[in-house]
C-alpha cells in the first residue's frame, strides 16, 4: 500500500472537503486536486519502456515512456469522479465500468453491470474506487477483472479514503494488487461509514444530496 505523503497541502485539501459545510463546487474542485495526486502516484507504479528522443539542441535524451497497454476501470458511481482527471492525464485511455451494489438483505456486494475492453486481460489496470471501507466492493471488482484475465499484479487500486479493516482485508485477499490512497482513517462507525470520514463521496462529488452551503 502506498500512502500519499501527508504534506500540509494535502491536509489542507482534506480539511476543505471533509467539512460538512463545504459547497458542492468546493468539494468537487478540491477533490479533483487530490485525485490528480493519486493518479500521478498510481501511474508511477506502472511499467515503463526505454525511449530516446533528440532534444532541440541536437542531443539525445535517454528517457522513458508509459506502457501502451493501460486502461482505467471505474466502480460506478463514485469511481466515475476520477475518470475526467485520468483522461486529461492520459489522452485516449480506455475506461471500463463495473457496477456493484450491496444487497440490503445479505449485506454482500452484488454485480449488476460490467463493460470492459475486449483485450483487458493483457493490460495494466487502474481500478478507480474512492472508498475502501469494508473492502467488499473492491474485492468484487477485482474478481470481475480476474475473470476477464487480468493478473492481480497488473492492477493498481486508486483509492481516496481507506479504513484499516478494509486495507487488511483487501491486502490479505489480493496481496499482489497495489493500492494508492490519500488517507488511512481511524476506523468505521456502526453504519460502516469511515471516521473521521467524508460522507458519501459519490453523492457529494456529483451534487446529488443537499449540502448546508449549497
Amino acid at each position: 500500500m502506498l500512502l500519499l505523503p501527508q504534506t500540509n497541502q494535502l491536509r489542507a485539501l482534506h480539511t476543505v472537503i471533509r467539512d460538512k459545510n463545504a459547497s458542492a463546487r468546493d468539494f468537487e474542485v478540491y477533490s479533483r486536486r487530490i485525485i490528480r495526486l493519486l493518479l500521478e502516484a498510481g501511474l508511477d507504479l506502472l511499467p515503463f519502456e526505454k525511449r530516446e528522443v533528440t532534444t532541440p539542441v541536437g542531443e539525445t535524451y535517454h528517457g522513458l515512456e508509459f506502457t501502451p497497454r493501460v486502461c482505467g476501470v471505474s466502480v460506478v458511481r463514485a469511481g466515475e469522479s476520477m475518470e475526467a482527471e485520468l483522461r486529461n492525464m492520459v489522452p485516449g485511455i480506455r475506461i471500463g465500468k463495473i457496477l456493484i451494489q450491496r444487497d440490503k438483505r445479505t449485506k454482500q456486494p452484488e454485480l449488476f453491470y460490467k463493460h470492459l475492453p475486449d483485450d483487458i486481460g493483457s493490460s495494466h489496470v487502474l481500478l478507480l474506487e474512492p472508498m475502501l471501507a469494508t473492502g467488499g466492493s473492491a474485492l468484487a471488482a477485482l474478481d470481475v477483472l480476474r475473470d476477464a484475465g487480468v493478473p492481480e499484479e497488473n492492477v493498481v487500486l486508486i483509492n481516496f479514503l481507506a479504513s484499516p479493516t478494509g486495507l487488511e482485508r483487501v491486502s490479505d485477499a489480493a496481496p499482489d494488487m497495489k493500492i494508492v490512497t490519500s488517507s488511512v482513517e481511524d476506523g468505521m462507525n456502526e453504519h460502516a461509514f469511515m471516521v473521521p470520514g467524508i460522507g458519501d463521496f459519490g453523492d457529494r462529488f456529483f451534487g446529488t444530496v443537499p449540502t448546508v452551503a449549497s
